[in-house]
């Protein structure tokens, strides 16, 4: 007897796919606002040989569509449809990611070049009046300008912030925190950042107060801070460096200083980046996993406080997409539709990540020696 083997790019690989999104309760060119919509056959093919990358491209190529980006990401990624698409692009990512050191001082400023350098209209348009590039904090807040506003008074009381404090932000953006801070708290910040074109705009920003902005990379501070902080700028750390990172961070603190870390986590050490989005968006970054996390802090400092609020990120990615869809009309000359594509696939794949718990967000409160008496949580 003999059986007959089914390739499965064998009529483009529709039948599986269809089979696997079943799975994930979304049908292919269905009804539902969820459902897949095909556009170009080709569609199929490119996901089953590309995984990820194949996904993202042919989303940003115009070969398929969805009323709920967002919704359709979660079902997949609930349903781990992910797991099943393991790639030759993830696979060379991860061998690149272990033989060499992708996050080197010289390599630090790509990700300024191909992200944070796109270019002020988008980012004006897209966050909040302060531009603050990371996760809102929402208990009560109504709106993205509010749980912004809320992130970092948070920041500023966990940190315990009193006047004439020197701050190091590390990862300073485009300024808003730094500003705030330093107006709210009285403290006198100098912020950091890879991105010539953050460090321009943070210059204009806090102009008239006690900030100081530098473009250099953290391997190249001196000088000691009473307290630092660091805003979504870990993931652009590397586990290679991790150890440098926070040896680095605990010379420029005072010995009875606080440091805290807020950064992405991933539920689970993965050997590397995703592989669109180390193509498209950050490009030798890497998310941490809890474990890989703690050890490095281990050598170096004292965990006071550790805070998890992921769910807040999923809400703020949202507010970020509602923002940029509404403000399309305008960009879209200077920019086009592959670009749009691009960027909003990379702002629904991203919520879906958080509200599937893929991914989470943590702020680490963290001293040299341990405070007498501990800190009190502060939420």
């Amino acid at each position: 007897m003999q059986f007959k083997v089914m390739h499965p790019l064998r009529g483009g690989g529709k039948a599986l796919l269809q089979t696997w999104l079943a799975d994930a309760d979304i049908q292919i060119n269905g009804t539902r606002p969820w459902d897949l919509v095909v556009h170009q056959p080709r569609f199929y093919a490119r996901v089953l040989r590309g995984g990820s990358l194949g996904v993202g491209e042919s989303y940003m190529d115009g070969d398929w569509d969805s009323a709920q980006l967002d919704r359709l990401l979660t079902c997949a990624l609930g349903a781990r449809l992910d797991a099943r698409l393991p790639t030759l692009a993830e696979h060379w990512l991860a061998l690149r990611s272990w033989i060499i050191n992708r996050q080197t001082v010289r390599r630090a400023f790509r990700v300024g070049e191909v992200h944070y350098d796109v270019g002020d209209d988008v980012y004006r348009a897209m966050l909040d009046p302060l531009m603050i590039y990371t996760c809102g904090y929402w208990p009560k807040a109504t709106n993205l300008a509010a749980a912004q506003i809320a992130k970092l008074d948070l920041v500023g009381r966990k940190l315990g912030l009193q006047p004439g404090m020197r701050v190091l932000d590390i990862g300073c953006g485009w300024g808003g925190a730094a500003a705030y801070l330093s107006t709210q708290f009285g403290v006198k910040v100098v912020g950091v950042t890879v991105s010539r074109n953050q460090a321009q705009t943070a210059r204009e920003r806090t102009r008239g107060l006690d900030v100081e902005i530098c473009f250099a990379d953290y391997r190249a501070l001196g000088g000691q801070f009473d307290r630092i902080y660091s805003l979504g700028m870990f993931e652009h750390v590397g586990p290679r460096n991790y150890a440098s990172y926070c040896a680095t961070v605990r010379s420029l603190l005072v010995p009875d200083g606080l440091f805290l870390l807020h950064t992405i986590g991933n539920r689970i050490p993965r050997p590397a980046n995703d592989p669109w989005i180390e193509k498209y968006i950050f490009p030798n970054s890497y998310v941490p996993a809890r474990s890989q996390l703690a050890a490095a802090l281990e050598p170096c400092f004292v965990v006071e406080d550790w805070h998890s609020f992921g769910p807040d990120y999923d809400r703020t990615l949202m507010a970020w997409l509602g923002n940029f869809d509404a403000a399309w009309p305008r960009l879209a000359p200077h920019y086009g539709e592959r670009f749009w594509r691009m960027w909003r696939y990379w702002l629904a794949v991203s919520a879906a990540s958080f509200r599937v718990r893929d991914l989470d967000l943590w702020q680490v409160l963290l001293s040299p020696h341990g405070v007498p008496g501990g800190v009190p949580a502060v939420r």
